[in-house]
């Protein structure tokens, strides 16, 4: 039994740490945990809440490598299994002095491609408050949206609340016309979407914020509210009643690597949200992690705990 629950696909992560050198031209990696929904997971267990992470692994030391990882994280594993048929997925990434840097994936035909959704039908709802989802599991084959698919029906039926992150990769998907019609698809089944203002303009044609909230509440019943995620500026926030307003961002000094500040975002708003925080309030705190973020090397092993945010939110009060 969980408050919390994500699935995704689970990576080893090898990040460079040679600064500005070509992942060709690199030679000193260090390896972590890596994965868009395994972080939300990280945070939401590292803010004192229990979190349950749904997925397939492969047989193999990168399997067994983040199995120790999610122990080591106090995440349950109740709904992983194992297969020695296929193989555990994993990345390099170079580190940059600024921007973005580089992903390269060795995910295809992996073990939680081979996702079997019966395992779906053995989850303990009955503790769960939050479910988080994202883009990118159903972007690694036809087997994961399908599963993917059946626990969203599992979620409405038991009517837990949802968020979704649209986590667009391109690189998984035959092309970009799948890609949009499906994520558009995907998030018409979500209560609340957190979309950036990148993904925006690729899914429906606009850096607006006002008009990226618009076009996924008119596109659904379910979605009540929008955040669209502006990068430093902070978050726009929109709402089914009309109710709009932006939460401004912290002020970072040094940006040492941006990947893991929007799972970030998510986890910070979802965990205020279980604990009966205000919309607004919730939002702040989605701010403050993706803060946090950013100033460490690796996906999540900057997020805060509990002490850590408190401190930081007393320093820096909105």
């Amino acid at each position: 039994m969980s408050e919390f629950l994500t699935i995704g696909e689970p990576i080893s992560l090898f990040a460079s740490e040679d600064v500005d050198a070509s992942l060709k031209d690199a030679v000193h990696f260090h390896k972590f945990l890596a994965g868009a929904e395994v972080n939300v997971a990280v945070g939401v267990s590292r803010l004192g809440h229990s979190a349950q992470y749904v997925t397939r692994l492969g047989e193999d030391p990168f399997g067994d490598f983040i199995k120790d990882q999610l122990n080591e994280n106090h995440i349950g594993t109740d709904y992983i299994d194992s297969t020695p048929d296929y193989w555990t997925a994993f990345q390099l990434k170079d580190r940059v002095s600024h921007g973005d840097p580089s992903i390269f994936y060795f995910r295809r035909g992996s073990a939680a491609a081979h996702f079997d959704k019966a395992m779906l039908d053995k989850i303990d709802f009955s503790d769960l408050k939050f479910a988080h989802l994202s883009g990118i599991f159903p972007a690694i084959s036809d087997q994961a949206l399908d599963a993917f698919k059946h626990l969203i029906d599992l979620l409405h039926e038991h009517k837990i609340r949802t968020t979704f992150d649209p986590n667009l990769r391109p690189q998984l998907w035959s092309s970009k016309e799948k890609m949009v019609s499906t994520i558009n698809a995907l998030a018409a089944e979500a209560e609340i979407i957190l979309p950036g203002i990148n993904e925006g303009e690729i899914l429906m044609g606009s850096r607006d914020p006002e008009a990226i909230a618009d076009f996924y509440l008119n596109q659904s019943d379910i979605t009540q509210t929008v955040v669209v995620k502006v990068g430093p500026e902070g978050a726009y926030v929109k709402t089914k009643d009309g109710d709009s307003y932006t939460v401004p961002g912290f002020k970072v000094d040094h940006v040492v690597d941006t990947v893991g500040a929007g799972d970030g975002f998510a986890l910070g708003l979802v965990t205020a949200l279980i604990e009966g925080k205000s919309f607004r309030d919730a939002v702040i705190r989605g701010n403050a992690v993706g803060a946090f973020a950013v100033q460490a090397p690796g996906d999540n092993d900057g997020y805060p705990t509990q002490e850590q945010l408190a401190e930081f939110l007393a320093a820096n009060p909105r």
